[in-house]
């Protein structure tokens, strides 16, 4: 006589071989990064009913593709777990680098005495082209000229900045860099700066009265004309001497 396996072990073992367990994956936009920039996430998990993502420096969050940063540099570990409906979980894990902005930080110094010059007004330029007609300042995240002030030490910092050299526009009431710069380019150029490390340059400026900043301008603008044009009269001299 054939023994009969009861219905409800029957149930048992197709409601057994119908469990489906979560696995946990993902990837990101990048695992190098600097601070503040926006890194994406994408979840490839499977078989699961929600995920939770834990981004390694407190922030977490049960959003399926998530985008976050970080404040501060440093090596994160980011794990996402995938819950499944039957209270199974599976995890998934990865390390992300996150570096230091590259950053500028400028000293303005009275040229003959050198001390400091506190609230003096700086803005960054990308050619010495755009420098002496002030176009295409560099701007800040919301679109306006990045300008910057210094501290009672004569220092301001500038951060976010991309690894390339800078001419730099250093104005106060009773000083300015514009007559220098007439002089020789590189008291206002900084070398290419060095990415994600922190970048300094001594600007030079002169005592110099002057009501506004137009004024000085007009006349470092003409000094600078002025050397141009003695630079390429040398130049077309040397060529006729060589004929």
């Amino acid at each position: 006589m054939k023994k009969l396996i009861p219905i409800a072990v029957i149930a048992m073992i197709l409601l057994g071989g119908c469990v489906r367990y979560p696995h946990a994956d993902f990837y990101t936009s990048d695992v190098v990064a600097d601070v503040f920039d926006i890194i994406y996430f994408y979840n490839n998990s499977i078989d699961y009913d929600y995920v939770e993502w834990d981004f390694g420096d407190g922030y977490l969050t049960t959003n399926p593709d998530p985008t976050h940063h970080y404040d501060y540099p440093g090596i994160y570990t980011i794990t996402l777990t995938a819950v499944g409906v039957n209270g199974h979980t599976d995890r998934s894990s990865i390390t992300i680098e996150i570096l230091s902005q590259t950053t500028l930080e400028i000293t303005v110094l009275e040229y003959w005495d050198e001390y400091p010059v506190a609230d003096a007004s700086i803005i960054l330029y990308p050619s010495l082209y755009d420098w002496e007609h002030e176009t295409n300042p560099v701007l800040d995240s919301y679109g306006d000229v990045l300008e910057v002030f210094t501290d009672n030490r004569g220092v301001a910092t500038i951060k976010g900045l991309n690894a390339v050299p800078y001419w730099l526009d250093v104005w106060h009431t009773h000083y300015n860099n514009y007559q220098l710069a007439s002089e020789d380019e590189y008291f206002i150029r900084t070398l290419p700066l060095e990415r994600n490390m922190i970048n300094t340059f001594v600007a030079y400026v002169d005592y110099i009265e002057s009501k506004s900043k137009k004024d000085g301008r007009e006349v470092s603008r003409l000094k600078i004309m002025k050397l141009e044009r003695t630079l390429k009269d040398k130049i077309n001299s040397k060529q006729e001497t060589v004929k």
